[in-house]
């Protein structure tokens, strides 16, 4: 963040820090820029809109029938421990099968992406996914707080998860020293650590928070992680008989691949090097303009094959999806260079690359951040800067 540039900058400036590579001179946007950056992008969500039809229908239930298919195979191939190779492919495909059910299907069903369609079973409001999460809970942790306060310190508590240092103005502690190990804790057991996220069980550790103020979220909690826990780990198990252990084990390790996978694509698109965070005070009564800004300086996108994107929920265009979070997610693809030429219209970064680099520069972050600023260095310098208020107004 930009605590210490902003202290010698005047008040009608809001300074972005780039985490690493800066030019020489910062990118200087005026109020009317960004007014008309957000016109902009206002327009091509107008135009994406009116694009819905037909083609959105078809590509979701395309999805669905792929995913119960994968599913229904996966599940079939429990029967068949004996046969390794089989048994091994009942395991992936059952893991691609939680993979599209999480990131292609509920996450943007959540979004209401699809609630245009009034389509009961892609209704936002009833959907409920394949994980133990509750999805009334992840839509307040997700859809509000983390879309609404995107990478402002001390508001969205994606920023971190309440257990990682994952920004150099969150105070450093010892607690922190084991920062790697958390992440892969978190990366293990993900969709349990999406489970807490809404508790804050950190503020509860810490007195903030009392127990019987979340009294009504452990009770969601068990309910939907007891049915979770129940479908994987008895009910499925006992249909195959004798292969009880063999067909835990491998809803184990298809729960894992999920869990590796989705926590990989989402560290991807929040925490490589370039991706920024922001303070209260710089975000403080934002226009639509400065909202657009802070989402596209605070995500990051991942490049891959039309296949690669589908198995990301297509947050592999995050960018695009903190833009336009209740556009079907396919479309992110479309109007990416729509964005892309924005960003080089108004010389803002458009952070992008390939996934073993992203991921790289993101555990990378991790081990950095274990230790204090005193021995990693302090931030680069604000990279882009902008006017917060009309140019006549200064």
């Amino acid at each position: 963040m930009l605590g210490t540039i902003l202290s010698i900058l005047p008040t009608t400036v809001l300074p972005f820090r780039r985490d690493e590579t800066v030019p020489d001179e910062p990118t200087v946007l005026t109020f009317e820029q960004v007014e008309e950056l957000g016109r902009e992008l206002d327009d091509l969500r107008a135009r994406t809109v009116a694009k819905l039809g037909d083609e959105d229908r078809e590509y979701i239930y395309k999805i669905i029938k792929a995913q119960r298919g994968l599913e229904i195979t996966g599940r079939a191939l429990m029967y068949l421990p004996f046969l390794p190779p089989a048994w091994l492919a009942g395991v992936g495909a059952l893991g691609v099968a939680k993979i599209l059910d999480n990131m292609e299907i509920g996450h943007n069903v959540m979004h209401g992406q699809y609630d245009w369609m009034r389509e009961p079973g892609l209704n936002s409001e009833v959907f409920e996914w394949d994980t133990v999460c509750p999805a009334d809970q992840w839509k307040h942790s997700h859809n509000y707080m983390h879309h609404t306060f995107t990478n402002i310190v001390g508001m969205d508590r994606d920023i971190g998860y309440g257990i990682l240092r994952m920004d150099q103005d969150q105070k450093w502690n010892p607690y922190y020293l084991g920062n790697p190990v958390y992440a892969f804790l978190l990366m293990t057991f993900f969709e349990w650590g999406v489970m807490l996220h809404d508790l804050e069980t950190e503020n509860i550790v810490q007195g903030k928070r009392k127990w019987h103020d979340v009294k009504p979220l452990l009770q969601g909690m068990w309910r939907k992680a007891g049915k979770q826990a129940l479908k994987d780990y008895v009910i499925f198990p006992a249909l195959t008989g004798p292969f009880f252990v063999s067909t835990v084990v491998g809803n184990v390790a298809a729960n894992l691949i999920r869990n590796v996978w989705t926590y990989s694509i989402i560290f991807c698109g929040h925490f490589p090097t370039g991706v920024q965070t922001f303070s209260q005070e710089e975000t403080a009564e934002e226009t639509r303009g400065e909202w657009y800004v802070r989402q596209m300086l605070g995500s990051a996108n991942i490049e891959g094959t039309p296949l690669f994107h589908i198995m990301s929920g297509n947050l592999s265009h995050q960018i695009e999806h903190h833009l336009f979070p209740d556009l079907p997610a396919h479309r992110y693809p479309q109007i990416a260079p729509e964005v892309k030429a924005l960003c080089e219209k108004y010389d803002l970064p458009y952070n992008t690359g390939g996934f073993f680099h992203q991921i790289g520069t993101v555990w990378g972050k991790i081990f950095k951040l274990a230790l204090p600023n005193s021995l990693t260095g302090s931030a680069a310098p604000a990279g882009v800067i902008v006017e917060r208020k009309k140019t006549s107004a200064a």
